[in-house]
């Protein structure tokens, strides 16, 4: 239950609408984003916590905390139409590496907008077409098999730019679906390009089925070191995403 006070700062506002759009955050994400120390980002994000509006779990050890909004949380942020976040031990290790690398877009490239998952999920569920995802098919129904990338990001300024599909890759898919996602971004023309963030050794697999696919005019491969901000050694041994982003469009 929330606490009953004064009404939330600008600053808690931001944290709790950040949160919601990101899905679930970390101390070290928060502390890139917001260009300040790991221990005032931490504060900041207990002190959400204690009032009930976000909530803390820690599925796997060694590992950062991850936040998430609880209902009083996405009820204050004022945004509506997100889906809720579930961390689990399976996926916590994709929740970090995708916040640590929205942060890293956000702070080096302040005339951008990083999109999460669940904003493009709500904005194609609302428009009805795809703005940012890939089409890999059509499903049993005959409705658009579509596969989001984690992130997007999208200019500011220039409408008519298109946006940038980020990817962040933790795990080696097998050849045959790896080289299909990579076909179907390289004939996706609702972007830009993809940027794929991954360790060495999944970058490696990527590569080899980006060749496949004739896709390097349309993919690239970075480890997350070689983003602005971000330090290095953040994404550790491969781990299991909890599922894949192949879903059937909205109706």
């Amino acid at each position: 239950m929330v606490r009953r006070g004064p009404a939330l700062s600008p600053e808690r506002v931001a944290l709790i609408q950040w949160t919601a759009r990101m899905g679930a955050v970390t101390e070290q994400a928060l502390a890139i984003a917001q260009n300040v120390s790991e221990s005032s980002a931490r504060a900041r994000l207990r002190a959400a916590a204690r009032t009930g509006l976000l909530a803390r779990s820690r599925p796997l050890t060694r590992q950062p905390a991850l936040y998430t909004l609880t209902r009083a949380g996405m009820r204050s942020c004022g945004l509506r139409g997100l889906d809720p976040c579930r961390v689990s031990a399976s996926g916590a290790a994709h929740l970090i590496a995708c916040a640590i690398v929205a942060a890293a877009l956000e702070r080096g490239y302040p005339d951008h907008r990083v999109l999460g998952e669940r904003e493009l999920r709500r904005d194609e569920r609302e428009l009805g077409v795809p703005v940012a995802s890939a089409r890999m098919g059509v499903g049993s129904h005959g409705e658009p098999l579509l596969h989001r990338p984690d992130l997007v990001l999208w200019p500011e300024e220039s409408v008519a730019d298109l946006p940038v599909a980020v990817e962040v890759e933790l795990t080696i898919k097998a050849p045959r679906r790896l080289m299909d996602i990579c076909r179907a971004w390289a004939r996706c023309r609702t972007v830009a390009g993809v940027l794929y963030v991954a360790p060495a050794e999944v970058g490696r697999a990527l590569e080899r089925a980006i060749a496949r696919a004739h896709a390097h005019e349309r993919i690239v491969v970075v480890g997350l070191d070689a983003l602005p901000y971000c330090p290095s050694g953040t994404l550790g041994p491969a781990q299991e995403r909890s599922s894949e982003n192949t879903v059937p469009s909205s109706p």
